[in-house]
């Protein structure tokens, strides 16, 4: 072993280690992102939990924001809640923050 294959195993551990926190962070950013969408619809909580887990699977569908953007504000607006995608945006912004800092203080 050289001290190199050290240093690429220990990037490659820390780049494994960095994108499993970013699907964590993304997937409860998703599930805060759903029950604030709850809230706006008025949903119970059972309707809520269930509502949040659609979301999370709602970003399986294609890479990046856009699938959970368009669920969020077609079920918004399905549900009579007058609101605008910059709306729903923000709150994507808002909620990756929130995601952030629960999962560090869960550490």
């Amino acid at each position: 072993m050289t001290i190199f294959d050290d240093r690429e195993r220990a990037f490659e551990n820390q780049y494994a280690r960095d994108e499993e926190m970013a699907f964590r962070v993304t997937a409860r950013r998703n599930r805060l992102v759903g029950h604030w969408a709850a809230l706006q619809m008025r949903l119970t909580p059972e309707e809520t939990d269930s509502y949040c887990k659609s979301v999370v699977q709602a970003e399986f569908e294609e890479s990046g924001d856009e699938d959970v953007v368009r669920k969020v504000l077609g079920d918004l607006m399905a549900a009579g809640v007058a609101i605008d995608e910059g709306t729903v945006r923000r709150a994507l912004d808002d909620q990756m923050v929130e995601a952030r800092r629960q999962l560090i203080e869960a550490r």
